[in-house]
């Protein structure tokens, strides 16, 4: 089987890129390395033997130890750096440790980091907790500020962490011309696109140096699975391999498997999410008892605009502002059917969840009521749209 990436080099497809589905059905593994199975080896594994002591001392095998990487390793991260556009890609046993090692790989005592205000709670939680910790001065922007960062800067900002929607409230920011600031101010710049995947942005194209993910989300799809990924530039992968390997966290081969798995139907499922999403944020929008949704793909969000000039679709995950108490909200909540009260979200199951919003700086509890976020699933749209109607009814409203 030709791989992927020479199928534009191939004549006959006149130099056409493969499509993005033809691309997550083939990345990352070559049939033809092991035997025509289609799927790579599961290697389970730590010792790796050297066939002498000149080879061990020169380290000139492909692999020296299972730490450093399996084949089974080796395919899904070729797969999400041909996906990202990327020098290289990271694996590590969760999306949180996915935020946490590129951050402690690039963040030093007396340094400053700069992290929008809407990111996702554990990565703020690690902020406040350990780089303060370690002496390192975080400050919070508004992500309507977003583009007067540059008044932030200092000489010893080395990182600026983004969030592209924001986490919960879905606040958009220009990411190119905030990876631009940091850049010229010297600064490493990440951002956390697990809510896009590849298949909807790629941060590296618009100039951030690494790309993140829980790919316990939409890349395993089927909420059996714990895993994460950091995809590097040039000029950041050498460094963020290199401290991953002396923290000495890499991916285990089942949870390998399984996210390489998923990934091979992540466009089919995206598609649904996202389009049982829209309808459903689109309904929403009609109903009396709802103030507001929060949803990027909405012209009436506003950030819509800054998400249409950047993104090539959206995902299954949206919020919506519901105009009742928290006693009103807990009993939508609890009336519901098919929805499920839980965290995480990208598998196939619809949840939800009251946000707590207590730890931001620049976005409160709006006056109208209480923000709820939905994760679409893949169940079909009359059956959400009815046990929504059910929790309406249950809370009055």
């Amino acid at each position: 089987m030709m791989k992927v990436r020479e199928l534009q080099d191939d004549p006959a497809s006149g130099g056409r890129k493969a499509g993005l589905n033809t691309r997550l059905a083939h990345s990352g593994f070559d049939p033809a390395e092991y035997h025509g199975f289609v799927n790579p080896p599961v290697v389970h594994a730590s010792t790796v033997l050297y066939p002498d002591v000149a080879t061990m001392k020169a380290h000139s095998q492909k692999y020296r130890y299972a730490l450093w990487g399996t084949p089974t390793t080796d395919a899904l991260e070729a797969a999400l750096t041909e996906l990202e556009g990327a020098a290289g890609t990271i694996l590590l046993p969760s999306g949180l440790a996915a935020v946490t090692v590129p951050l402690l790989a690039f963040l030093s005592a007396g340094d400053h980091c700069l992290i929008v205000d809407s990111v996702y709670g554990p990565t703020r939680r690690f902020a406040d907790k350990v780089l303060r910790r370690m002496g390192v001065d975080v400050t919070y922007f508004d992500p309507h500020e977003a583009n007067d960062i540059a008044r932030l800067m200092r000489p010893e900002t080395k990182v600026v962490f983004l969030e592209a929607p924001g986490s919960n409230t879905f606040e958009m920011i220009d990411v190119a011309r905030v990876a631009k600031i940091a850049r010229d101010g010297g600064a490493v710049s990440m951002l956390d696109n697990t809510w896009a995947t590849p298949l909807f942005f790629r941060p590296i194209e618009h100039g951030v140096d690494l790309s993140i993910h829980a790919l316990t989300k939409y890349p395993g799809g089927h909420s059996d699975v714990m895993l994460g990924s950091v995809s590097a530039n040039s000029s950041t992968y050498a460094r963020l391999r290199e401290n991953q390997m002396i923290i000495g966290v890499n991916a285990a081969p089942d949870d390998t498997y399984l996210v390489l798995r998923g990934l091979r139907t992540m466009g089919v499922r995206l598609a649904r999410h996202g389009d049982t999403a829209m309808r459903l944020a689109q309904w929403l929008e009609s109903q009396p008892s709802v103030a507001e949704v929060l949803h990027p793909a909405l012209p009436s969000f506003k950030g819509h605009e800054l998400w249409k000039s950047q993104f090539d679709g959206a995902s299954g995950l949206f919020s919506f502002v519901l105009r009742a108490d928290e006693a009103a909200g807990s009993r939508f909540i609890e009336a519901l059917k098919i929805f499920g009260l839980g965290y995480s979200w990208g598998g196939f199951e619809s949840l939800i969840l009251m946000v707590d919003l207590s730890d931001r700086i620049y976005a409160k509890k709006p006056e109208a009521g209480i923000v709820i976020r939905l994760q679409i699933g893949l169940e079909d749209y009359e059956d959400l749209q009815n046990d929504l109607r059910m929790g309406f009814a249950a809370a009055g409203l």
